[in-house]
């Protein structure tokens, strides 16, 4: 019943679709189908950001700058659950996308029950550390003490949901594998409601304040588990219709040949991801340098790009999906023909997104700070403009990404993040921040000439926006090269089921 009612995010997403199909850009049906694998992901990605980017506006709100900065400065260590998680889910939704292809349910819920073990183990370590040691870990980052105490009380507390949260990635890759991204959707953004409601209770009214914060998204990540778990084990969950299958919670977990497909498969997205996550702390390191109002204002345009990158979301995993489903069946000319249409269509999609937010940068940035005057408004802003530009990209990095995943190949964008981040994004801000000063190696033998130094003043802001740009560019080139080798499709016959099952 809630599918009839009318929905303008899902609406504007068919409508870009259509467009494109008009012009030849993308096929009619296959517009329609990604569209409404798409918009569902679309929705839980902005209700996912929308939370995190409510965070630092309520602590920014109740607290001010230097609480933004310490919950900037958590954030990454709070990754390191979607780097896990999203690096197992990685392998699940290829395993889950090709066996409901291929009609092997029977094999679904193997890797339903082995990628949920995998990704408990991977992610209980890294809460009993975020609990014995925040304050030495926030330290690694800034040095400044009042930003450092307000994120080890965030991290500590947060710390306890990466579990949870880890798994709410097993259960939503599961549901989009099936071409059912509306479940997911309902779910995470019912949870994400939850979330900023009880921030809203735990900052404001009980005047917790990062503490509040960090609880609401512990909680929230809770009742998202148990909600997923349940739907899995019973086929459906109230108000919805039946899911294709039903998960056996009493099966096997420790299948040896599932968990090493996940881990042959989830291994390189993991890396991908924990490139980008590592890369975080440097980076933030580094913005440290031009002091704690730019910190803020970095750690906002990073909430806003997060809000404007949610269409990767969609169309990354609406491409894995697709793109997994039509090598389950062999047909890899169709893989082939959806992986380039989505693309052009999250390119699309992207460019208007980006362009709004560009026209209304200012007053978004507004909503995180209760007073225009603040020095980290206009840096806020100025940022803001130079991701409306990088963000455009990562239609282009995620889609073909999404694409690679659901084949098993999945080392390529894993080597796009570590060039576009170490190679040239930190770099670019680190001359930004302090210059670049390479001494003289001395004179050349037999030739008498001295080799001279080299000498770059800093760029200011300037490389924080090229760091941007870097970011996207590279991985964007990269996977795409890889996707339009067709490696891809060769690799895809070693992870495809071998019979359909039997129900």
């Amino acid at each position: 019943m809630a599918r009839r009612f009318p929905n303008p995010i899902r609406a504007c997403i068919r409508w870009i679709g259509l467009a494109l199909a008009r012009f030849g850009l993308i096929g009619a049906d296959r517009a329609r189908r990604t569209a409404d694998l798409a918009w569902p992901r679309i929705v839980t990605g902005l209700a996912r950001m929308s939370k995190s980017a409510v965070d630092v506006a309520m602590v920014g709100v109740a607290i001010g700058p230097a609480a933004i900065a310490g919950v900037g400065f958590a954030s990454p260590y709070w990754g390191l659950a979607f780097t896990v998680g999203g690096g197992v889910a990685g392998g699940t939704i290829a395993l889950v996308s090709q066996r409901y292809g291929a009609g092997a349910f029977d094999q679904l819920g193997q890797a339903v029950r082995s990628s949920a073990v995998l990704v408990v183990a991977l992610t209980l370590p890294i809460t009993a550390v975020f609990w014995t040691y925040p304050h030495a870990l926030i330290s690694l980052v800034s040095s400044d003490p009042e930003a450092i105490a307000y994120g080890a009380a965030y991290l500590q507390i947060v710390g306890l949901g990466i579990p949870f949260a880890g798994l709410n990635l097993i259960g939503s890759r599961t549901f989009v594998g099936m071409d059912d991204a509306w479940t997911p959707m309902v779910v995470r953004a019912g949870g994400a409601v939850a979330n900023i409601l009880l921030n809203a209770v735990l900052i404001f009214g009980l005047e917790m304040g990062v503490v509040g914060a960090a609880l609401g998204t512990v909680l929230a990540n809770l009742v998202v588990t148990a909600t997923f778990a349940v739907g899995l084990v019973a086929g459906r969950l109230p108000g919805m219709a039946t899911f294709p299958t039903s998960v056996d919670p009493v099966g096997s977990y420790l299948h040896v040949a599932t968990l090493r497909d996940l881990t042959t498969i989830g291994l390189p997205v993991l890396g991908t991801r924990f490139v980008w996550t590592v890369a975080e702390f440097p980076m933030l390191a580094i913005v440290d340098v031009f002091g704690q109002d730019t910190v803020a204002a970095y750690v906002i345009a990073r909430r806003i790009w997060g809000l404007m990158n949610t269409p990767g979301w969609g169309f990354g995993l609406a491409a894995s999906s697709l793109v997994g489903q039509e090598l389950g069946t062999g047909e890899e000319a169709n893989a082939e023909i959806y992986g380039r249409e989505i693309v052009r269509f999250s390119v699309a999609t992207y460019v208007l997104a980006a362009g709004l937010v560009a026209v209304f940068a200012e007053p978004i940035v507004l909503v995180f700070a209760d007073d225009p005057a603040e020095l980290s408004v206009p840096i806020a802003v100025a940022l803001v403009h130079a991701a409306c530009v990088a963000v455009v990209l990562q239609g282009v990095s995620t889609t073909a990404a999404g694409a690679l995943e659901a084949s098993g190949d999945t080392r390529w964008p894993f080597y796009s993040q570590l060039l576009g981040l170490f190679g040239l994004a930190i770099p670019l801000a680190y001359v930004g921040a302090v210059g670049l000063s390479i001494p003289s190696p001395g004179t050349i033998p037999v030739l008498g000439v001295t080799v001279p130094g080299l000498e770059v003043p800093a760029v200011g802001l300037w490389g924080l926006y090229l760091a941007f740009l870097a970011e996207t560019a590279v991985p964007a080139a990269i996977n795409y090269y890889r996707f339009a080798s067709g490696r891809w499709k060769v690799i895809s016959r070693g992870y495809r089921p071998e019979t359909p099952g039997d129900d």
